[in-house]
């Protein structure tokens, strides 16, 4: 009689603590700094009190302000589905939450140095 033969066992990987807690703190810290940025935003567009045309765009200054937060706000939820999907394929993910820190945080000094183009 021959013994029936059974697949091999899965073997899945665990996902490492470390992994997981520089991930998390790295989104958490992403979604923090895009907060902070749309009211430190909002603040300076609420206090430009005087501009005058011939230096400054007031639209210009608008466009800076809402197009650096909605493409954090884009780069932070992508980030977010990355990093979810590398969870779930059992593989490391804290470059990609890194990266989208680093990324968001490019973006507000960019939205930074357009909104002070367009003041003057």
């Amino acid at each position: 009689m021959t013994q029936p033969s059974y697949p091999a066992p899965v073997t899945t990987r665990s996902v490492s603590g470390v992994d997981l807690a520089v991930s998390i703190t790295a989104l958490l810290l992403t979604v923090v700094m895009i907060g902070v940025g749309a009211v430190f935003g909002m603040f300076s567009l609420a206090f430009l009190d005087h501009c005058p045309p011939e230096s400054c765009s007031e639209q210009g200054a608008v466009n800076a302000v809402f197009t650096a937060v909605l493409v954090a706000g884009g780069i932070g939820v992508t980030g977010l589905v990355v990093k979810i999907v590398q969870l779930a394929r059992r593989r490391r993910g804290w470059p990609f939450a890194a990266a989208t820190f680093g990324l968001c945080l490019l973006t507000f000094v960019l939205g930074g140095v357009g909104l002070s183009t367009a003041v003057g």
